[in-house]
């Protein structure tokens, strides 16, 4: 399917993109139907001591991290552990009572926020920003970043209770806004099952599809593996970027209190094939059943409605598509600023983890880099236009 000039092209490109410092180095992988069809690593995974980009380098994910989140609450859907319509107050107390920012002021939610609202990005949850809930959120952030490597480290329910207790930046239900919405769903999993949200996860997941190096920590026999992330600098190259962000340690040297469904696994390359195998299955992978069919189809599907829409609109390099379940769902291709298939989804993260799944092309595309600031960067939409312009 991949002709040779498909292949050095593809090589070049990442070559290009490791000589002009947009990335000190990354590996591609592509699948159709499960099978590989195309595998390359180029670059450093430590360029002071320059050490190489592996198959089996261990990558942050970040916000990779959503759709396996997603995942995990429609496992308890299938089981009927959950409603989608349940208000999150009922797994989490924090979100009871809650206010909303509209025209500047604070005023009484006109309904509880819902699990269904966290799948979809509109909770009125966010990251940061200059209104209330962006100052609050910040805020909190920062307290469990100084409280990170501490003799009382906050914990998974208790950031989702906090959050829930800050302003909200709109009305539940009534737009979309990129937020903190996944790290509640971790929460609300952990309450559902009455599990640690890692051990559910470990359990119901990657032991399941053999994904052996995911999780939220990198234990030490396995820590050499861990890619170091870049920055750019000052003078057009880059610099070694070791700070912790979003709650999250960089080390991740230790199992931590805060299990963040919307941010903290790490994985290898062929660990994440195996998550997206999976969906591209319609929730089967060698044998072993996940989800069912029918539910996968729902959490890879595009959920908002018209005024929900123009929210994610805003996020102008998404064109042509929609959002639905922690996902970027394409629903015309014609519009998309990449080549692709209507139908296609998936997602990417802070450093640069990026995956996208076909279900009509029977396609999965991986980059794995680390990158500060990076989501879905240049050199990544390059190579995917390459893969997809052989389809």
């Amino acid at each position: 399917m991949l002709d040779q000039f498909a292949v050095k092209q593809l090589k070049n490109t990442l070559r290009n993109g490791i000589e002009s410092n947009e990335i000190a180095g990354a590996n591609l992988l592509v699948l159709k139907e499960g099978s590989e069809l195309f595998y390359h690593e180029d670059g450093l995974a430590d360029r002071e001591t320059e050490k190489s980009i592996t198959r089996d380098s261990i990558f942050r994910l970040y916000s990779m991290t959503k759709p396996v989140t997603a995942a995990s609450v429609m496992i308890l859907l299938e089981r009927g552990m959950i409603d989608l319509f349940d208000p999150v107050s009922r797994y989490l107390p924090g979100f009871k009572n809650q206010t909303a920012e509209v025209n500047g002021e604070l005023v009484p939610v006109h309904r509880e926020v819902t699990i269904h609202d966290l799948l979809s990005m509109t909770s009125g949850l966010l990251y940061g920003g200059t209104n209330r809930t962006g100052r609050a959120t910040e805020a909190l952030f920062e307290e469990v970043d100084r409280r990170l490597t501490g003799d009382s480290p906050m914990t998974t329910q208790e950031i989702a209770n906090r959050l829930g207790q800050g302003p909200l930046a709109f009305q539940p239900g009534s737009y979309w806004a990129y937020g903190t919405s996944a790290d509640v769903l971790g929460a609300v999993v952990e309450v559902a099952s009455g599990m640690r949200f890692g051990e559910f996860l470990k359990q119901e997941i990657f032991e399941p599809l053999d994904m052996h190096d995911t999780g939220f920590w990198v234990e030490p026999s396995k820590r050499e593996r861990l890619v170091n992330t870049y920055q750019n600098n000052s003078e057009g190259g880059l610099a070694l970027f070791a700070g912790s962000h979003l709650g999250i340690n960089h080390r991740m040297d230790r199992q931590p209190a805060y299990e963040a469904g919307g941010a903290g696994l790490v994985s290898t390359i062929d660990d994440y094939a195996q998550f997206a195998s999976m969906l591209l299955n319609e929730g089967t992978y060698k044998g072993v059943q996940i989800l069912r069919p029918t539910t996968v189809r729902y959490l890879t599907s595009a959920v908002l409605n018209e005024k929900q829409q123009k929210g994610f609109e805003n996020w102008h390099m998404l064109t042509g598509h929609s959002y639905g379940n922690q996902m970027r769902v394409m629903t015309d291709s014609r519009r998309a600023g990449i080549i692709g298939t209507t139908g296609e989804y998936g997602w990417d993260g802070w450093l640069g983890a990026y995956f996208s799944n076909s279900p009509q092309d029977k396609l999965t595309v991986l980059f794995l880099t680390q990158k500060k600031d990076a989501g879905t960067l240049p050199v990544t939409r390059k190579l995917r236009n390459i893969v997809y312009s052989c389809l």
